[in-house]
């Protein structure tokens, strides 16, 4: 079997399972199976398959099947302008989620050392993107999750930023270092009913924990606000991605809290998604 003859096998297979992009998906597993890149692949069709590369190719073929991300197919994600290793212990990082790294690099002046707090880091992409940019700050990261932990410390690794950052397996309400510049969080934030409605890609492959924020989906959040008090020095940024419809249940609770909003930036889709403000008391 050549190149081209299983490519069109996996492509009409993905396509009778409803899978959105079959093309693509299709190309991208070859490319992993084979370790060639898709331009290769598409440049030399008629070259053979040995049967071995054909077996893996069809367990690939099969687990996006069953609507396994391609992400977790792959074994990684790219992020800000970087690579970033995962699997089904971590979320699989958004562009949305880029969002914190543009408004956190605003925030960050290049020649001066900052102190940075990441909580959730899960795969790590945030910190580990802050302080490849941003050489003198430092980080630490927290996740509740140690395999999320060991998946962030292998990308820090990966990164040579594992200097540049502390990798602790802890709930954020059980922390208690403090005077932090800039905390940065995207919790879990989806609601009850939200959680139900998800694509099976998300909800029956990417771990619940990263994901569902209770039956309200501000359990997460009201918990950063008020624990981030404790932990930020006064005048310190806290940065939090949101759902689109929690924009204000946060800022009422921001402003009970001593925070003044900076600012609400908005997703690619323009939603609501990214909460910047400032600890005034």
């Amino acid at each position: 079997m050549n190149y081209n003859q299983i490519l069109k096998e996996g492509e009409n297979f993905l396509k009778k399972s409803n899978i959105k992009n079959p093309n693509l998906d299709t190309e991208l597993i070859l490319s992993k199976v084979i370790n060639k890149k898709r331009e290769k692949i598409l440049l030399n069709t008629n070259n053979k398959l040995n049967n071995t590369d054909i077996i893996k190719f069809k367990n690939y073929l099969f687990r996006r099947h069953h609507k396994e991300p391609m992400a977790y197919i792959l074994g990684y994600k790219h992020f800000w302008k970087y690579k970033f290793l995962i699997n089904k212990s971590v979320l699989i990082p958004r562009p949305d989620t880029e969002l914190i790294v543009e408004e956190a690099l605003k925030y960050l002046p290049i020649n001066k050392s900052k102190k940075i707090l990441d909580v959730g880091t899960g795969s790590g992409c945030i910190a580990v993107s802050l302080v490849k940019e941003r050489v003198k700050c430092k980080a630490t990261a927290i996740d509740i999750s140690r395999k999320a932990i060991n998946v962030a410390k292998t990308n820090a690794k990966l990164h040579q930023v594992e200097n540049k950052i502390k990798f602790i397996n802890i709930d954020v309400d059980k922390y208690k270092s403090s005077n932090y510049d800039l905390i940065i969080s995207n919790p879990p934030y989806i609601n009850s009913i939200d959680f139900k409605r998800l694509d099976d890609d998300v909800k029956l492959h990417e771990p619940k924990i990263a994901l569902s924020g209770g039956f309200d989906g501000f359990r997460n959040i009201k918990k950063i606000i008020i624990v981030s008090k404790k932990l930020l020095k006064l005048n310190g940024r806290l940065m939090i991605e949101i759902g689109h419809k929690q924009k204000n249940q946060s800022v009422k609770m921001l402003n009970e809290n001593g925070y003044y909003i900076n600012k609400i930036s908005k997703d690619l889709s323009g939603k609501d998604r990214c909460i910047i403000s400032t600890k005034l008391s």
